[in-house]
């Protein structure tokens, strides 16, 4: 399955719009340029995922999800590499799409990006006002590399 994503920095409300929220932990098993290997705990559920490269505009790339046993899931953080990502997730409603906005903690405090998922790369779609600069194909804004330079050495 093709990922279709487009990146922001947040400089605005958004908590306000949000119609759910949850704490997300993550680490990586891998997280080698072109490929990685994920484990997530969202909302007591696990999840296992496998990401491809971002094309040159970092707006696609292939990813598989999995949910996996809670117990699995928790275990497996034991594979992971550097310790892991914290961070809430909002999800807005905004002209016909589900913006993810993730606020971190720990080493990445104080950076706030939100995603929009798209049917196609060239797919128009309405800004919230809480949009900043968009940061798509940024490395330095991939989670897993968050992990590896935590926004707070930047």
């Amino acid at each position: 399955m093709l990922e279709i994503e487009r990146k922001f920095l947040v400089n605005g409300n958004y908590k306000d719009l949000a119609f759910s929220s949850s704490r997300i932990k993550q680490g990586y098993i891998c997280s080698e340029r072109g490929r990685t290997v994920r484990v997530r705990i969202r909302d007591r559920k696990a999840y296992l995922t496998i990401k491809g490269p971002s094309d040159s505009l970092g707006t696609t790339r292939f990813e598989w999800e999995k949910e996996i046993p809670f117990e699995e899931g928790t275990e497996l953080f034991k594979l992971c590499v550097g310790g892991y990502i914290d961070k809430t997730r909002y999800l807005v409603d905004y002209g016909g799409h589900t913006f993810e906005v993730d606020e971190f903690y720990g080493d990445n405090e104080g950076l706030v990006l939100a995603e929009v998922e798209l049917k196609s790369a060239d797919e128009e779609f309405e800004k919230p006002a809480f949009l900043g600069e968009e940061v798509t194909g940024d490395r330095r804004y991939y989670n897993s590399e968050l992990m590896k330079n935590p926004f707070k050495n930047w």
